[in-house]
């Protein structure tokens, strides 16, 4: 038998599925061995692979804010440090590729004959960086504020763990135990990545393997080439407004125009509005992620989630703006609430080409809870942090669902048992929002309640949006239920701001409800 060429389309299906496969068994390995409840039982991180020049190859089904955003963490870290056998470098700064600081990327090389061949990394959302509040998810001014700050570091050398680099780590958070606990699987996570990519490598050969990750990347970029040519050439305008930024009262706009010339696009933040006080500050890494997400759901079928993705795609993003924002600038909630929002313009400037295939706007909100102080039952600090999920807008065909999360999340919940287990805190009413969700043709999902009673005195940070502003209808379909969160302290009832930090008494309960997603078509209307 003759050589098979990349081009092969039975055996690039089986490299797009080995390669896949790879970085889910590092998550496998992470969610299994982490400390954490947020990293544990939510699966809140992510895992992929990328070839020498630290572009992306593929991806595991995690979170697409992280996932979207992590080449720019990996090719930071091979620019800025000498990776060599054996090492793993760690960072987590939003200005240097990544995107908020409790996202901490691990990255690890893989060797073949003494040369760099692969590279392999990971990202999870540690529960507290340190910062002015516990969970690290505070109402600042700044990112100093926020937490530690990590520049592109090793934290293995020559396959040793650098407990210099632990330590100091370790003595700016406010759980140590915890934190070492998920650097350690994280760790554990890319020792398996590497593993596999040189069995892989001995099976088929380096030649076949990396001839195979460039055949895949042309073919994503070329899916994704067709799926724009299928939209009518054209300009396509959208704006939407955060409800505020924690600090003041004022909306905060997001504006995109996509144009659409062939099988290229153009999108273009300008007129966004410039990077505010507040922490809901998106740098272009999230903005970047967001835009790879939206034309990745163009394509109808199952393609690689690649490099070649945005290479028919070109960005512009005004700087020092909200979707691209500068040193010092606040950005804890940019990563959670502002990659949403972007979400929802890309979406509802594509409605207008192609009303037949784009969904109402969703809850538009990851919903933002962390509670943290000293847990006086277990006698040591603790940091719970949570995103609650929300309804999804209607479909074209179909309702949207209930209580899910959508777009940049991907995170499972917390279980109510682990939750009590870990934390000085009892769940009081978990349920669905009914009446939440836009109605229509079809009715947009309902969004949830969720209400968590503190056991002993805490801090309470909270970052949500769609508060005051509501999700979007489409064709006629009515707007989600905008969210509330609710303070409740013996028979009273407080509404609290979309963004808030609080200090609550033991007995003290919060009460996130959160909002519905938009409906589509009105009832008379033949939809699609």
């Amino acid at each position: 038998m003759g050589c098979i060429k990349p081009s092969d389309p039975v055996k690039l299906e089986l490299y797009k599925h080995l390669f896949a496969s790879v970085a889910d068994e590092m998550g496998v390995t992470l969610g299994r061995t982490a400390f954490s409840p947020n990293i544990k039982e939510r699966r809140d991180y992510s895992c992929a692979v990328f070839d020498a020049a630290a572009r992306m190859v593929a991806q595991a089904a995690h979170i697409p804010v992280h996932l979207g955003s992590m080449p720019l963490s990996v090719q930071a870290a091979t620019e800025s440090v000498k990776i060599e056998p054996g090492d793993m470098v760690l960072l987590n700064d939003p200005f240097c590729g990544g995107t908020h600081l409790p996202d901490m990327t691990l990255i690890a090389p893989v060797f073949v004959d003494d040369e760099l061949t692969f590279l392999v990394a990971n990202r999870a959302h540690h529960a507290d960086v340190g910062g002015m509040t516990a969970g690290s998810m505070p109402l600042s001014k700044n990112i100093i504020q926020e937490g530690l700050r990590i520049p592109p570091i090793k934290i293995c050398s020559n396959g040793v763990l650098r407990e210099d680099v632990l330590s100091l780590i370790l003595a700016n958070v406010r759980t140590p135990e915890e934190r070492r606990g998920d650097l350690e699987a994280q760790i554990a996570a890319n020792h398996v990545g590497a593993l596999r990519l040189l069995e892989l490598t001995g099976k088929y050969g380096l030649d076949e393997i990396q001839d195979y990750m460039s055949a895949l990347r042309e073919y994503t970029a070329r899916m994704v080439s067709a799926a724009i040519a299928r939209i009518p050439d054209g300009e396509y305008v959208f704006h939407d407004c955060m409800d505020d930024d924690g600090i003041t009262d004022h909306p905060v706009a997001i504006c995109v125009r996509i144009l659409i010339e062939e099988s290229r696009a153009t999108v273009d933040f300008t007129g966004s509005s410039p990077q505010v006080t507040g922490s809901i500050n998106a740098v272009s890494a999230i903005t970047t992620s967001a835009i790879f997400y939206v034309f990745r759901c163009l394509v109808d079928a199952e393609i690689p989630s690649n490099a070649g993705c945005l290479e028919p795609i070109t960005i512009i993003l005004p700087k020092d703006s909200v979707v691209n924002a500068s040193f010092p600038a606040a950005v804890a909630g940019g990563n959670v609430e502002t990659s949403q929002r972007i979400v929802d313009v890309l979406l509802g400037a594509l409605s207008q080409a192609s009303p037949e295939r784009i969904p109402a706007a969703s809850c538009g909100s990851m919903s933002n809870m962390t509670i943290g102080g000293w847990d006086s039952i277990r006698e040591r600090p603790f940091a719970y942090y949570e995103t609650i999920a929300g309804g999804m807008g209607a479909r074209p065909t179909s309702n949207g669902l209930h209580a899910t999360h959508t777009h940049m999340t991907n995170t499972a919940n917390t279980p109510i048992e682990a939750i009590e287990t870990a934390y000085p805190l009892r769940v009081e009413r978990y349920s669905i929002r009914r009446g939440s969700g836009g109605s229509g043709k079809f009715h947009g999902g309902d969004g949830i309640v969720r209400t968590l009673r503190a056991l002993c005195p805490a801090e309470v940070s909270i970052l949500s949006d769609r508060r005051h502003s509501a999700p979007y209808g489409l064709q006629g379909g009515q707007t989600g239920k905008p969210g509330r969160n609710l303070l409740l302290r013996g028979d009273e009832q407080d509404l609290l701001p979309s963004k808030v930090g609080l200090s609550v008494s033991a007995g003290d309960c919060i009460q996130m409800e959160t909002p519905g997603g938009g409906g589509y078509g009105t009832v008379e209307q033949e939809v699609f």
